[in-house]
């Protein structure tokens, strides 16, 4: 069981512009080396309260669904405050036993604040307005930071981030999902 290859790959970015965040991730799901689906949908919307949320996920699918469950309720618990449920949910994901062994992070927004929570405990703002995970994250980070210079919306920058992403990263496609949520 100690060679099992493992679960492997996504990009997710997210690009927060003109008043809008957009949340885009590709459909690639591998394991080891093998493609096992190229369609998957990693950038999801909830809306816990009535109000909407765009998440984006990298890791393990069941275990990143566990953590998009806790998280609405936790933004069920706290209405309209997505900072303080992403802080409390990232609190019961590191001091938790059973949620201390999921493998997978998340982006989150409501529009206005975007954030990144990690099994480590973080729940990170990202500088420049732009933030990415997953194993094509840096990839489509440093593109967009690059493209953030441009007049180019928040969308053509994720999309462009991403293209450029699945060129390099083996574990990345450009079948994408994309999310625009305004402030």
């Amino acid at each position: 069981m100690g060679d099992f290859p493992g679960w492997h790959g996504t990009t997710i970015i997210a690009v927060r512009r003109g008043g809008e965040v957009v949340v885009a991730g590709d459909g690639q799901v591998s394991l080891g080396q093998t493609v096992i689906k190229g369609s998957a949908r990693k950038v999801r919307r909830l809306s816990p309260g009535g109000k909407e949320v765009v998440a984006g996920f990298a890791g393990s699918t069941a275990d990143a669904f566990t953590l998009l469950e806790r998280l609405e309720v936790k933004l069920e618990a706290t209405p309209g405050q997505l900072q303080r449920a992403a802080v409390e949910l990232a609190k019961d994901w590191r001091t938790d036993k059973y949620l201390q062994k999921l493998e997978a992070m998340l982006i989150v927004t409501d529009g206005h604040d975007l954030f990144v929570i990690t099994g480590a405990g973080d729940v990170l703002e990202p500088e420049h307005d732009v933030a990415a995970i997953g194993s094509g994250g840096n990839f489509a980070l440093a593109a967009a930071r690059g493209l953030m210079v441009s007049d180019l919306s928040a969308e053509v920058v994720a999309r462009q981030a991403m293209a450029i992403a699945s060129d390099i990263c083996v574990y990345t496609n450009g079948n994408l999902t994309v999310e625009t949520i305004s402030a």
